[in-house]
Order: C-alpha cells, then structure tokens, then sequence
C-alpha cells in the first residue's frame, strides 16, 4: 500500500476524527493505528511493535538519543515553568493592568500579536511561543478570546519566517534553491537572488498577512470564531469551558502576588529573546565551515538547542526574582509543578503528531502525491496553480512544511525548467505558499500545535477556528496563481489575489452586520 492511493487513508481518516470528534488525542491514535496496521499487512503483533518503534524513535535513534526532539520537549516544560514563575510573581498582572492603561481598545489589543508576529521573523517555534507570551496578559485583559489569538499567532509565523532570508526557514530553502538551480543548469541568478525574486509571487503568505489585519479592522468573524469572541466579550470566558485543560492555561492554581510589577514578566521574556537568539548565532557559527555569513549561520543553527538555552536562561532568571518576593507567595516546588503540569497537553499532541507523521511518512503519502505531479500532462499555464494545491495537500496530510519543502521543491524545479523555465520561480513559490496553507490546516503540524500552545488555546478549536481564513487566503492564492501561470506577470496575479481577499472580506462584514441586525 505504500506510495498509492491507499497511503492517503490514514491522513484522511485522522483528518475526519478531528473535525467529527474533536478529539485530537484519539483521532491521532486511530490514525497512527490504522496507519501501522497498513504497513503490516493488518498483523496486530507486527502492528503494535511499529507503533511502539515509532514512539521509542522520537526519543532514541539508531541507539543514541534524539536530541533534537529532547530538546524541544524540554524547552515547552521550561516555558511553562517560566510563564508558572511570571504569573505566581504578579508579573503577568501587572502587565496587564499596563497594557489596559496604554492599549485602550480591543483593535489596540489585537494589533499587538499581529505586529510582533511579524517584527519576530527570526523561526516560526520561537514565533509563535514568544508572541503568545508577551501578548496574552494584553488580549487577556480586552476579552480576546484565546482562538482569536491562536489564529494571529499562527497566521504571522510561518508566513513571515518563510519569507525573510534571516531566518531558519529562509536559510533552509536557500539552500535548496542552489542545489536546485545547478541540478538544472540556471545561471541567470544565484540563490539568493532567486529567493529574493520568489517573495512578491509568495500569494498565500501576503493573503494571509493581509487577511490577519482585515480581520483586525473589519472584525471579521468567522464561523465557530465568531461564537468564540461572542463568548468572550459577554461572559469573560476566553475559552470554552467545556473543553477541560488547554496547553499552557494555568487555571489559577496559585495566589499571584500582590506586588509583582511589570519586570517581573518582561525581563524573563527579554532572557528568553537574548539567549535563544545568541544561541542560534553561536550554534550557527560552530556548524558553519569556510566563510561565515548571517546567511550561513541561519542555515546551520541549532533551533532546538537554542530554544532550550534561551528557556533555561529564562527560567533560571524568573525563578531567581520569584525568590526574592516577600511571603505570602505559593512553594517554589507547587508553582514548578503547575508549569510543567501545564504544558502536558500541548506535549501529549505534539508526540503522536511526530508518531502519525512517521507513518504518513513510510506509507509514501508525499511521494505519491509528488508522483501524481511528476505524471501530470496538463499546460504549463496550470502548473503553479498545480503545485500550490499539491503541495498543501501533502503539507496538510503530513503536517510538515519542510518535509514537503524537501520533495516538492526539487520536482517543481526540475518540471519547470523542461516545460518553461520562466515558471521556476513562480513554481517554487507556489510549492513555498502551498505547504504553508497546508501546516495552517493540518492539526498535525508542529506550528499549528505551538500556536495554540503559546495562545493557551484548545488546540482543535484553533484548527477549526483558523481554517475558514486559510481557505479564504487560499481560494485568493489560486485566482493569482491561475492568472501568473497565464501572463507570466507576477505584480498584477499578486494585486488581484489581494483585491479577492478583499472583496471576500467585505462580504463577510456586511453579512456579519446583517446578522447582528437581526439577532
């Protein structure tokens, strides 16, 4: 069954379970289940030794352990204890009470994550746990539901990382396109220029970033979003509270102090910033051979060691001023424990989201679709438009935009060149918007799970949340990539993908109105 079509089947089906269920937990399970069983021919023995491989995998590989996944599991304990240690200190009250003082309005509150999450470009796991962290004590205090935070979160990560040459993301697909362009014989630019030229064809990414502020301003609601702020602003309840424990979501387990003051959660934060970024630069440098440039130092660092430095640092420094309070405050002990106890559910998500793509991974889901791509007879008018809904499929279906990346990519280079080499570029910026649109979807994908994350927010209400403004960007990004694959322009497919995003926008306000007029 591996590289058919059956190889979709676990992917849909755990795709299903979420939407019908919403249970995260148990629609992973099933479709890691199911997924093993496939790959064993249905023997139930052989079945349940691979999933316990696939487990044992995440945290031991080829006998020595799996540092990477270590590391990132340790910083997501770390962080809850750092937000445990700012909230237990006053910290995130005091802020708070700041931020009402400063930011008067709730338009005010929601520019906050939306402009960081831009301003934070450096990767999209850093992104999207320092946003939440400096803006929900803000969103927290104008009754912003924690979905609506989660969607700015995430819908400013990936985007701006996948864009911006000084970043993991850029430095990684850098690379790519130079392997790429030699495969093929290019010599009219070098990677980085190539990748320069590729940003303005990017649909999905402006759509995206576009619609998070039009969001902002025309207080465009959608769907389950709309009952969700409803909630909010009427009762208080940023989230539902029907749905138990949310990564991150301390629940009031501790007495906050009475006179923490605002350093008390910023200071521990600015830690967090200095030492993951001076980490990633050391780490950088020590894996570079010959010549040391920003762009090089981005394509080999450590993100996840960084993260786990920069969090130590963090937790050290928050703890240490925590210390100092005067009684009464909660035991060192208790508000540890309460931090670590926090983050157990985004860490349960995030182990079998690595398990179920492990499996999607041997069934050759990607490489089937890549395949079908690979097979394809159509004009090459079409084939932007092509690769942009593949590529989100399969990032949707595997939940990683690098993985795709890493398949898509190469593919798209090499058919571009021998159908019309004009369209390379265009080709891999659509592969680029496609698998992003693809990880806003997928409730597998490691940004979407740290989003909801940093947000404090039901992970699965932050899928079904973001995914109406997914598809609307998306619907926009297809129009544009229709129109380049036509004309060859790239301004004019981007202007029109904008003005659709637009026009959707309009309607969705009015049509909200009108809804309010009659209720």
């Amino acid at each position: 069954m591996e590289g058919t079509i059956f190889s979709l089947i676990p992917a849909l089906l755990m795709l299903i379970l979420v939407i019908v269920t919403r249970k995260v937990i148990l629609s992973l399970g099933i479709g890691i289940i199911v997924g093993a069983f496939m790959l064993t021919g249905f023997n139930i023995v052989e079945g349940l030794e691979l999933i316990w491989m696939n487990f044992y995998s995440i945290f031991i590989s080829d006998g020595v352990f799996n540092t990477g996944n270590l590391y990132l599991l340790t910083f997501l304990l770390l962080l809850g204890v750092t937000t445990a240690f700012m909230t237990a200190s006053g910290g995130s009250r005091a802020f708070g009470k700041w931020a009402v003082d400063k930011i008067q309005t709730r338009r005010g509150a929601k520019l906050v994550p939306a402009l960081l999450g831009i301003i934070i470009f450096i990767d999209d796991y850093f992104n999207a746990l320092a946003v939440g962290q400096v803006s929900r004590p803000v969103t927290d205090r104008h009754k912003i539901s924690r979905a609506k935070l989660a969607y700015y979160i995430d819908s400013t990560s990936a985007p701006i990382t996948v864009i911006s040459p000084i970043s993991s993301w850029g430095a990684y697909i850098i690379g790519v396109i130079g392997s790429i362009l030699a495969a093929n014989e290019i010599a009219n630019y070098q990677a980085l220029e190539a990748f320069v030229r590729m940003i303005p064809a990017n649909f999905y990414v402006f759509a995206a970033l576009f619609l998070v502020f039009l969001t902002i301003f025309m207080k465009l609601d959608i769907g389950s979003m709309r009952h969700h702020e409803q909630r909010a602003m009427d009762s208080g309840e940023l989230i539902d509270p029907k749905k138990g424990d949310v990564p991150g979501d301390l629940n009031d387990q501790f007495q906050e102090h009475n006179r923490g003051h605002i350093y008390h959660l910023v200071l521990p934060i600015v830690a967090l910033i200095i030492g993951t970024v001076f980490s990633m630069v050391v780490t950088g440098i020590r894996n570079t051979e010959g010549v040391v440039g920003i762009l090089s130092i981005f394509e080999n660092t450590n993100v996840n060691i960084s993260l786990f430095i920069g969090g130590l640092v963090s937790v050290l420094l928050a703890a240490a001023m925590y210390i100092k309070q005067s009684a009464p405050k909660s035991g060192m002990g208790h508000v540890t424990f309460e931090g670590i106890k926090a983050m157990l559910p985004a860490i349960y998500i995030l182990i079998f989201a690595w398990m179920i793509g492990d499996v999607i991974g041997q069934l050759g889901t990607g490489e089937y679709l890549a395949e079908l791509v690979n097979q394809s007879s159509i004009s090459s008018a079409y084939l932007p438009f092509l690769l942009f809904i593949v590529s989100g499929f399969m990032a949707l279906s595997t939940g990683t935009s690098w993985g795709t990346f890493g398949i898509m990519l190469p593919i798209a280079g090499e058919i571009a060149a021998v159908t019309d080499v004009t369209l390379v570029l265009p080709a891999l910026s659509a592969v680029l918007a496609g698998s992003v649109f693809g990880d806003h979807c997928s409730p597998i994908s490691d940004t979407t799970i740290l989003s909801s994350t940093g947000a404090g927010a039901n992970h699965i209400d932050h899928v079904l949340t973001q995914l109406p403004y997914a598809m609307i960007a998306a619907l926009a990004a297809s129009v544009g990539y229709l129109i380049l694959g036509f004309t060859g322009q790239v301004i004019m497919p981007l202007i029109v993908t904008l003005v659709v995003v637009i026009i959707i926008g309009i309607l969705i306000h009015f049509s909200n109105r009108s809804k309010q007029l009659n209720e």
